[in-house]
Order: structure tokens, then C-alpha cells, then sequence
């Protein structure tokens, strides 16, 4: 559900999200203590200001939908696109962080722009050229990344 927010209070929430990099850590804990359960098993400061500036705006605005909310949690457990994203994955936003267990070892990717991405420091024209540098065996990209289903994303045996 969404909620509407006046300017005055999407003003202020927007002035406290902007604190939150400046509040020592005892705030932002008594903060996470406000809109979560528990707290997390570590400290990285910028994943809990992260997350402490969603759950401010959800809070004003409204949360996922529940149906949204299903849909993610799906891809999460499952690790599969469901087919109307499996065909827009091609076109992957920069900044996207692709993972891959594979060997097992976790093969993150960063897509830095059409035709760019980035694997461990070096990079890469295509995704397909990652899997192969991975692999050391001739892959199609989208599917050892686990954006493209069926019997072309098996592993080779």
C-alpha cells in the first residue's frame, strides 16, 4: 500500500535520511531499534544507513506491495527471473552486481555499461567472456548468470 505524504513531510524525512551519515553510532542504533526487531550480526555503517533510510520512507510513503513483495522473495529463494524480466535482463542497468556461485566459489560481476563489466579488478565486453575467463570453457554469459533459463544454464558436465 502507498501511503501520500505531504511536501512538508517528505521535506523532513529527506533532512533526516541526510543526517543519518553524521549521527554517531549510538543514534543510529537507538534509530534501528525504532523500525527493526533485531539488529544485524555485523557493523558496516553504510549498509545499516542504507536500510535505516528505507525503512524511514516505507514508513512515510508506504512499503512494497504484498504481491511485489512475493515476487521478490521468489527470485531470492530461487535465484530465477520470472520470464517477462528474463528478457529485459539483457538490458542490465550500470551499477547491477551480478553473483554466481560456481566451484564453490561466489563470482560477483559488476555491469558497468553496455558491452562493459567488470570481474575482479579486470574488464570484460561481455558477459559471456566473464563466464569463459571463470569457466575456462566456452559458456553463454546470460545463462551462467542465471538470466536466461532451461537446459542452456546447466552446468557443463
Amino acid at each position: 500500500m502507498t501511503a501520500h505524504a505531504t511536501p512538508a513531510d517528505a521535506k523532513t524525512l529527506a533532512a533526516r535520511i541526510a543526517q543519518l551519515p553524521d549521527l554517531p553510532m549510538d543514534s543510529l542504533w537507538a534509530l534501528w531499534d525504532e523500525h527493526f526487531d533485531e539488529r544485524p550480526n555485523h557493523h558496516h555503517r553504510t549498509w545499516i544507513e542504507s536500510r535505516l533510510a528505507y525503512a524511514m520512507q516505507a514508513r512515510v510513503f508506504g512499503g512494497l506491495k504484498p504481491s511485489t513483495r512475493r515476487r521478490l522473495e521468489a527470485i531470492g529463494e530461487t535465484g530465477l527471473l520470472p520470464r517477462p524480466l528474463q528478457r529485459q535482463a539483457s538490458h542490465l542497468l550500470p551499477g547491477t552486481v551480478l553473483t554466481r556461485m560456481y566451484d564453490d566459489v561466489e563470482h560477483r560481476v559488476l555491469v558497468r555499461g553496455p558491452f562493459d563489466y567488470e570481474y575482479q579488478g579486470q574488464r570484460f565486453k561481455s558477459l559471456s567472456a566473464v563466464a569463459r575467463h571463470i569457466t575456462g570453457t566456452q559458456w553463454s554469459g546470460p545463462a551462467f548468470f542465471g538470466l536466461k533459463s532451461g537446459d542452456k544454464a546447466k552446468e557443463p558436465a
